[in-house]
């Protein structure tokens, strides 16, 4: 059809949901600002807002037609951009400057080393990069394949749930690293038809129990960091799953 057989109206919600999605790089550039003042729970707290745009956009898109809509702007394509700043340049930079206050003294996430935090944020940049041109990335039927960009998830879980030393936080982002090309396949919660329902009640609590995390640090309970935890192994589940069935 046509583009110029819909109605203003319709192309107004089409051009609304492009410029919804553009959004998240402005939250990413509110997070970078948080990040260079040491201000690690705002700076998380945009990145949780970018998430969420970047999880509700895709169906906005689909609801609205905008690909039939605005068949010359593609969405993919401002994805992608902002997704790579969001899950991989902000997050390295987030874990490069991130440190707690414990007990009067400053406490890195990574060793204090200058040349072992700029090898890890570089080999998570590199892989990032490398991800992005992987062939398929998703598979037909809507898995990542391979361990997907979102170390903003990897940095949340690191810095405000789990509390580990610093040299087994740079052997998790090796982990983490190796597992961007190990062809397992990762649930897409926004895009996977199979136990989407469930998938989306696990993502939301989540969400609710991150911001609980966010609100209350550093005074968050433990049974807020459980609830945050109890996503893993969900995630690892559903990944096995996916992977191995039959």
């Amino acid at each position: 059809m046509n583009e110029n057989n819909f109605t203003i109206k319709e192309k107004t919600l089409a051009w609304f949901v492009h410029v919804f999605t553009a959004t998240g790089v402005v939250f990413g550039l509110l997070a970078i600002i948080a990040i260079s003042k040491h201000q690690f729970i705002l700076a998380m707290f945009w990145l949780i807002i970018a998430f969420i745009v970047d999880g509700v956009d895709g169906m906005m898109a689909r609801k609205f037609k905008v690909k039939e809509v605005l068949p010359f702007m593609e969405g993919k394509n401002i994805d992608f951009v902002i997704d790579f700043a969001n899950y991989a340049i902000i997050p390295a930079y987030f874990l490069y400057e991130a440190f707690w206050i414990i007990n009067g003294e400053k406490v890195h996430v990574l060793p204090n080393i200058e040349w072992v935090k700029i090898t890890a944020v570089s080999i998570l940049l590199l892989v990032s990069a490398l991800y992005y041109g992987k062939e398929p990335m998703v598979s037909e039927d809507m898995y990542f394949i391979g361990f997907p960009v979102m170390w903003n998830a990897v940095i949340y879980f690191m810095f405000f749930v789990t509390y580990l030393p610093a040299w087994i936080n740079f052997g998790f982002v090796l982990f983490f690293a190796i597992l961007h090309f190990v062809p397992l396949k990762y649930t897409y919660p926004s895009q996977n038809k199979k136990y989407q329902i469930l998938n989306w009640v696990v993502f939301i609590i989540f969400i609710v129990s991150t911001i609980l995390i966010l609100w209350n640090y550093p005074n968050d309970q433990l049974w807020m960091r459980i609830l945050s935890g109890m996503y893993l192994p969900f995630f690892i589940w559903s990944t096995l799953w996916a992977s191995f069935k039959k």
